[in-house]
């Protein structure tokens, strides 16, 4: 299964703490692809400090909720504290926007990311890295879901 994964954060070293990240989660299986590093203002709520975030896709044999497991030891490793509130400043964010062109639907895991068709911070890097894969609930390719987006906060390329 090819699992698309966003990783973020706006406290500490965001750029090494990302790549910190994305090394641990290795270990679900080999890299695919990598977006390009991401800057962008909080959304959601308000802080003077902005977000990097990056896409990378991974092959892996593992089951959907398993990667959410790994995605969540990785985010506390590295320092998250979950607070109760969904928008707030973090040293670690990681979602899973896809598996494959799974539609999951548990109690623990919404695939595809139910919120990533309103952000230019996942738009523009899956545009980079996946600009024609189809939206499995929308179907729609990334490439129109970004051209269609409302969201004003502009997702800057650094790295």
């Amino acid at each position: 299964m090819l699992v698309t994964l966003i990783f973020g954060g706006n406290q500490g070293d965001r750029k090494a703490l990302i790549g910190e990240a994305i090394t641990e989660m290795s270990s679900i299986g080999k890299i695919e692809r990598c977006s390009s590093l991401y800057e962008t203002a909080p959304w959601g709520f308000e802080s003077s400090d902005s977000f990097y975030n990056q896409i990378v896709t991974y092959e892996t044999n593992l089951h959907p909720e398993e990667v959410l497991d790994k995605c969540q030891a990785t985010e506390q490793k590295l320092g998250r504290v979950r607070s109760g509130t969904q928008f707030c400043s973090r040293t670690m964010d990681i979602d899973i926007l896809f598996c494959d062109s799974q539609i999951i639907n548990t109690p623990r895991l919404t695939v595809p990311h139910p919120r990533l068709a309103q952000r230019n911070f996942v738009l523009a890097p899956l545009n980079e890295i996946m600009p024609a894969f189809i939206h499995p609930v929308s179907h729609k390719t990334i490439a129109t879901l970004l051209s269609e987006c409302t969201d004003t906060l502009k997702a800057e390329k650094k790295f």
